[in-house]
């Protein structure tokens, strides 16, 4: 996700999130920092089974919410901060900045 994106690359990103499964992932790794967490440790977490959790955590990979890192025989997961400050960005950018009044004059 880079810093000037548009309207479809943050619709995927909040779609993804709009799932209450994978927004408690994406939560859990946001509190989790830098470090992530690995697949085992998220389902503990969770509860979720490790298919299922396979599964959310594609989709967040791919909207590029979270990153994924191979130690070892581990796969970690965790936030891209830079992808979240964007949406959020992207979000809160025109706040406050007033809409004029559309004139339907025919």
């Amino acid at each position: 996700m880079t810093m000037n994106s548009d309207n479809k690359t943050v619709a995927r990103a909040l779609a993804a999130l709009g799932h209450e499964a994978r927004l408690s992932v994406y939560r859990l790794l946001v509190r989790s920092g830098y470090d992530g967490l690995n697949v085992g440790e998220i389902g503990d977490h969770l509860d979720l089974p490790a298919s299922t959790l396979a599964h959310h955590l594609r989709a967040l990979v791919q909207t590029g919410l979270i990153k994924q890192e191979k130690r070892g025989r581990e796969v970690f997961n965790r936030p891209d901060f830079e992808a979240m400050d964007t949406v959020m960005a992207f979000l809160s950018d025109e706040c406050c900045s007033g809409v004029e009044a559309k004139n339907n004059a025919a």
